[in-house]
């Protein structure tokens, strides 16, 4: 899968966007991977890596030739790119050998906290709750994504016939799921159900919602036969996904605290962002959490609805100059 990006000047740069292929993970190194198109003339390659068996779940260095036991159409081969965007285990045994491969040609990023030593890379964009350091390491505050002001007029164009009609305030509901740290039972999802209707009801407004993969069945049954009888529209999951498309119709949006990305696309809106609590916890979500709120995006959700304005997030722009900041400097 390519994508070619127009831009300034020089011969285009070639840059592989690298994971096994899930939706989040696949987000965050398109989206680094696409901002740094946007910044420089360039063509997106996404690759999507997948291993034969079990070899996957070994540990890198149990692989020494890791690329003969890739499945065929992982395309994992030279010519290689002059800029590497990975993310994920799946990608480490060969983010941590294309420099070698490349005969250094290759500028290596790995996005998130890779858990070995971050010399094995030439950037490390981790996020900020992650607490990595080092002169390699570029923290952001949350994770790279595919929210652009040109992205989100696209999908406005593309869905807004199907939302121009509806009331105001309109509320993005944007619906996670389960994961180490945290879950959705029945009896939240109800609660939540509760929390988002009170307020529409009392006040006037409407919904969009959108789940995730992730949602379990039973509350995603719950959530939506609730919300459903509230003006709005609520995706089944079926055809073109709305998903960037409420976010630019939304006057507040509402994620759930289970996820970097989500909240990281909301924060980059410029919208007020509230943080729907689930079953669960984890350190880590918190303290990237609380930087939203001290950057001034995001607020618990208490059940209420209230304006206020801030800076659309940026970080995937700005990690997209400092790897091309980076990459011209070593290239000189």
């Amino acid at each position: 899968m390519t994508a070619s990006h127009p831009s300034s000047a020089g011969r285009p740069l070639t840059i592989w966007a690298v994971s096994d292929g899930r939706a989040g993970i696949e987000a965050q190194v398109v989206g680094l991977a696409n901002a740094i198109a946007r910044q420089r003339t360039a063509q997106v390659v996404v690759k999507r890596i997948a291993w034969k068996s079990w070899f996957g779940r070994l540990p890198w260095w149990l692989l020494p030739v890791p690329r003969r036991l890739l499945t065929p159409d992982s395309d994992i081969a030279p010519p290689w790119p002059d800029i590497w965007v990975a993310a994920g285990r799946a990608t480490l045994p060969l983010s941590i050998r294309v420099r070698r491969w490349s005969a250094r040609k290759s500028y290596v990023v790995q996005l998130q906290d890779p858990r070995m030593p971050t010399r094995l890379f030439d950037l490390v964009v981790p996020p900020k709750h992650d607490r990595l350091e080092g002169e390699n390491v570029f923290p952001i505050t949350g994770s790279p994504g595919r929210v652009n002001a040109d992205r989100l007029a696209q999908d406005l164009a593309l869905f807004g016939g199907a939302l121009d009609a509806l009331p105001r305030p309109r509320v993005a509901v944007i619906i996670g799921g389960k994961s180490k740290a945290h879950d959705l039972s029945p009896e939240r999802a109800a609660a939540m159900a509760r929390d988002i209707e009170l307020p529409l009801v009392q006040e006037g407004g409407s919904v969009m919602v959108s789940f995730t993969r992730r949602t379990p069945e039973r509350a995603k049954a719950i959530l939506e036969a609730r919300l459903k009888t509230l003006p709005g529209v609520v995706w089944n999951g079926e055809g073109d996904n709305p998903y960037f498309a409420y976010l630019a119709a939304a006057d507040y949006i509402l994620v759930t605290e289970d996820s970097t990305n989500l909240a990281t696309d909301a924060a980059s809106t410029g919208k007020p962002v509230f943080i729907m609590k689930m079953d669960g916890d984890s350190l880590k979500l918190r303290l990237f959490h609380e930087d939203l709120e001290r950057l001034g995006a995001a607020r618990p959700f208490g059940g209420a609805f209230h304006s206020w304005t801030y800076q659309p997030l940026a970080e995937t722009e700005r990690a997209a100059a400092e790897v091309l900041r980076r990459y011209d400097a070593r290239s000189a």
